[in-house]
């Protein structure tokens, strides 16, 4: 890996673009496994100059608008109520700006490397409304005049709140206005309401409506059942998977002996070893007790520990930048950790004594996880609160290459970015290009749900070399101006969106989506669909069958299914 440069393939690229698809993912996903992505350690220098101006710029912002003093003083006023008020809304505009998660080039975001902003203000771009059959006034897939007076209107409140609010705090009425605007917008494009992950920042909201007195016991409360949704979600066969790929890609260790070890016999078997597994354990194992110590011990020597131990925690996650990026929520979360159960841990909990609070944030902190992980279907894993859990709905799309299929998402679509190889060719060489592109891939493919998408690619497509395989993810930033890991983005009915548009043939664009696997169930499901044709087949995968194969599948064809439907 070189500062300006990725790191050099493992191979010749030239015989190695000559192999089958799944070959050609073998070397890649053995490579990710003691190197990561690869990138150039400019990129991570990027990403450490937009939290320096995020985490400074709030400061900066807060310090300058709260009547508090300056930076210099910081000491004496960081434990101010309106501190923290004013860390949320910033933090939640931050993300709906398009500046936090799902920017930059860990998310193969390279011309321009944000989206964000610059989909949701331009009139003609595609929105994805949650029911559009069943809320009125929400249907139809373009972005009109309407969709952008809403998310602007959010923005400027979210700005008035920041840069209009003094040291007593946040004024409730302008915070209602501010979820109206939210709440509205998530109605006509739940794209941009996830973005500014709502499902952490919109209960804090809500509690801002609340007096004071209520605020730092309920904040807690959330932040407690926030880290035990996520450990809840990793009780699964997945989550080991998400641990080695991401301690893989952790850039500050270089030790690839060290990595080799998070897998059962590096290079030909990649399966999470002992190592790999226990990792993934602990981690579930701090997530679950230490916040169960924070929100007992009501601060003193046991408290103190818990809140090392979880900043530890986050700065782990952070370091080892996860390709969706969350890092400014990691950053956000610390000084959470800080704020309320390192400074305010002695709080007793009989404080939280608002019915009408409890009864509000009862069923949005802990009914709807619970939903979201019976019924993925229904609820996006944000929500669901399936952080890092390995279980989410994904999709590939297949392009057809004779056709020319990918570049008529150019041709044809409003938006302002290209697609991902023509923001490539900027840059690097075809040869690179498609490596890169396929190293994305295979990051996919060391999960147990890529396992799954990759063994279903022969059943959606005769034959995989007459089409360009493109991550859903990859779609959905270019389409949306935003990717974070939700295959709600980009399933059927994005597909939907685009054929409106791009009026695809039979067989020129198709897709495979894989639904997470719901908490009661071992099976994932899985749809194919043409872009023309519509849903042409339906079934189920076992998790048993996914966890079990090599992310090149290992020879072991076909990957084992059970059809409900072949229309």
């Amino acid at each position: 890996m070189g500062f300006l440069s990725p790191s050099p393939p493992p191979f010749e690229v030239e015989e190695w673009r000559r192999r089958p698809y799944l070959e050609r993912l073998k070397p890649l996903a053995q490579d990710w496994a003691v190197n990561g992505i690869g990138v150039p350690e400019a990129v991570y220098l990027l990403y450490l100059v937009k939290l320096a101006v995020y985490t400074v710029g709030g400061l900066l912002l807060i310090s300058a608008t709260s009547d508090l003093g300056g930076l210099g003083e910081i000491g004496s006023w960081w434990t101010q109520p309106v501190v923290f008020q004013k860390a949320v809304i910033w933090t939640m505009l931050w993300e709906a700006l398009g500046l936090g998660a799902g920017s930059l080039p860990l998310t193969l975001r390279f011309s321009p490397m944000i989206g964000g902003f610059l989909y949701w203000l331009r009139p003609g771009t595609i929105r994805q409304p949650p029911w559009p059959g069943k809320v009125p006034l929400t249907g139809g897939t373009t972005r009109g005049i309407f969709d952008v007076a809403l998310y602007s209107g959010f923005v400027l409140t979210a700005l008035w709140l920041l840069v209009m609010t003094g040291a007593g705090g946040v004024d409730p009425v302008a915070v209602g206005v501010l979820l109206a605007f939210l709440g509205l917008l998530g109605l006509r494009d739940k794209v941009p309401f996830l973005a500014a992950r709502t499902e952490i920042y919109g209960p804090m909201l809500l509690i801002f409506l609340f007096p004071l007195d209520q605020m730092i016991v309920a904040l807690q409360v959330v932040f407690v059942c926030i880290w035990w949704a996520a450990a809840s979600s990793k009780l699964n066969r997945h989550f080991p998977f998400v641990v080695t790929v991401m301690i893989s890609n952790t850039p500050w260790n270089r030790s690839r002996k060290a990595k080799k070890k998070l897998y059962r016999d590096h290079p030909e078997d990649l399966l999470p070893s002992t190592i790999g597994n226990l990792s993934a354990h602990v981690g579930t194992v701090i997530e679950f007790t230490l916040p169960l110590l924070l929100i007992a011990s009501g601060g003193g020597i046991v408290g103190k520990v818990a809140v090392i131990g979880m900043v530890l925690f986050h700065l782990h996650i952070l370091s080892t930048f996860p390709l969706a990026v969350p890092l400014e929520w990691n950053v956000f979360m610390i000084f959470g950790i800080l704020f309320l159960f390192g400074h305010y841990g002695a709080v007793p909990f009989s404080s939280l004594d608002d019915p009408l609070l409890i009864a509000v944030l009862l069923p949005l902190i802990i009914g709807i996880p619970i939903l979201g992980n019976f019924r993925p279907d229904l609820i996006s894993f944000l929500p669901s609160m399936r952080y890092y859990a390995g279980n989410w709905a994904t999709s590939q799309w297949y392009f057809q290459k004779e056709s020319g299929a990918e570049a008529k998402l150019d041709e044809k679509l409003n938006k302002p970015a290209p697609t991902v190889p023509a923001q490539l060719e900027k840059f690097y060489e075809p040869g690179i290009c498609e490596m890169l592109l396929h190293k994305g891939l295979a990051f996919r493919s060391m999960h147990s749900h890529g396992r799954a998408l990759n063994g279903l690619g022969p059943r959606a497509v005769d034959d995989l070399e007459e089409y360009d395989v493109r991550e859903g993810e990859l779609v959905a930033g270019v389409v949306l101006g935003y990717n974070f890991g939700d295959g709600h983005f980009h399933d059927h009915r994005l597909l939907a969106a685009i054929q409106e548009r791009c009026a695809y043939g039979p067989g020129e664009l198709r897709i495979v989506t894989l639904e997470s696997q719901p908490a009661n169930l071992g099976t994932q499901r899985y749809r194919i669909f043409d872009a023309c044709d519509g849903m042409i087949e339906e079934g189920t995968v076992e998790v048993q069958d996914m966890v079990a194969r090599q992310p090149w599948l290992g020879g072991v064809e076909p990957f084992p299914v059970r059809v409900r439907s072949n229309e």
